[in-house]
Formats: structure tokens, C-alpha cells, sequence
């Protein structure tokens, strides 16, 4: 495993127990980016770092008892919590990496990943991992339930050039991973870029 990956799965297994009782409020927000997908019923979906599976109840609203819903996360500990939850109850845990996914090409519908990109640790290739898995067409959200401003004071920071998710800086990345991006949307309150899968 990666340095990368440690250090991720020590960051998240630290939080994991916490992290719904620090943010209760983001389900509103969460379900309103899962209905920009456009998803429908049947359709396959998979949550890219689920971590405790706060999207895969809307993700399971959106595609129906036929839908396959599946939440992907790096940290036990995430999983853990989401099963706690009872959220494996609206999707399938899968203990995995997002770099490398034990899924078939052109599987699926959509992704969406929460929070997912700035814990990417080859951003350009790991896109195309996931345009890998996706259907020509197909649909990926990233997504954050507070937008990038917001996040770099929670976390004491500033925005720098060089942040993946400014609109200069992803386009060209999805662009060169497969995808096409369709809309941006960097407010307070949420950070949410659709792109589409190329092909």
C-alpha cells in the first residue's frame, strides 16, 4: 500500500466514528447533488469513497429496488460505520481502492464522489479509472456539501492556485481523464462539478 493510502486510511479510521455527528446537516445537500445525475430507475451507480455511506440512501431513492447501488472506500473503519448506520441496506460496501476498482469497464452508469479528488493521489489517472468503469455517456459527480472557500477556512487554509477544483485547474484534468465537463458550481454552500463520460 501506498504512503498515499496510509495516510488516508489513518486520517478517515481516526475520524470514522465521529464524522456523521460532526456534519448532521449535509443529507439535504448530498441529496441534491445525487438528483443532478439524472439517474434512473435500474440504472448502476457506484459512490467512489462512500466513506459512511451518507450518499447511498439517495443513490438507492434514484435508481429503485432494480438500480445496483455500490459504495467503494480504502477505510474499514468508514464501512464500518456506514453498516452501523444501516446504510448497507441502500447499496453494496465494498472494501476497495478507487485507483484500482475490482469492477468491469463500461459498467456502470455513474459515480459519484464526495470529497473524493483532493485524496486522489494520481488525479489524472485515477479519473480515468473512473471513466474505466463507466458506459460512454455515463455520468460523474464531484461533490463537496460545502464549497471551496467554506472548506479552506474550516480547515484554517488558503485557497491556492494550484487547488484541483478550481475551475481552470479541472476542466483540463477531466478533459485529459475521459470526461467532459458539463457544469460547475463553487458556492458556500456546496462545490459540485458534473462531467461526462467521453466515448
Amino acid at each position: 500500500m501506498s504512503d498515499d493510502h496510509t495516510h488516508v486510511q489513518e486520517f478517515f479510521s481516526a475520524r470514522a466514528a465521529e464524522w456523521d455527528r460532526r456534519f448532521p446537516d449535509d443529507g439535504p445537500a448530498y441529496a441534491a447533488a445525487v438528483a443532478e445525475l439524472g439517474l434512473r430507475e435500474g440504472d448502476r451507480v457506484l459512490d467512489a469513497g462512500c466513506g459512511t455511506g451518507r450518499a447511498l440512501t439517495p443513490l438507492r431513492a434514484a435508481v429503485g429496488p432494480t438500480g445496483v447501488v455500490v459504495g467503494a472506500d480504502l477505510t474499514p473503519a468508514m464501512l464500518e460505520a456506514a453498516v452501523g448506520a444501516g446504510r448497507d441496506r441502500d447499496g453494496r460496501l465494498l472494501l476497495a481502492d478507487v485507483t484500482a476498482l475490482p469492477l468491469r469497464s463500461q459498467s456502470l452508469d455513474a459515480v459519484f464522489g464526495a470529497g473524493l479528488i483532493s485524496h486522489l493521489p494520481e488525479p489524472a489517472e485515477n479519473l480515468r479509472e473512473l471513466a474505466r468503469v463507466v458506459r460512454p455517456g455515463g455520468v460523474l459527480a464531484l461533490f463537496h456539501p460545502i464549497g471551496r472557500a467554506a472548506l479552506a477556512a474550516r480547515q484554517g487554509r488558503q485557497i491556492t492556485p494550484e487547488d484541483l477544483r478550481a475551475e481552470a485547474n479541472l476542466r483540463p484534468l477531466l478533459a485529459g481523464s475521459g470526461w467532459h465537463m458539463t457544469s460547475y458550481t463553487d458556492e458556500a454552500a456546496r462545490f459540485l462539478a458534473l462531467a461526462v463520460r467521453e466515448g
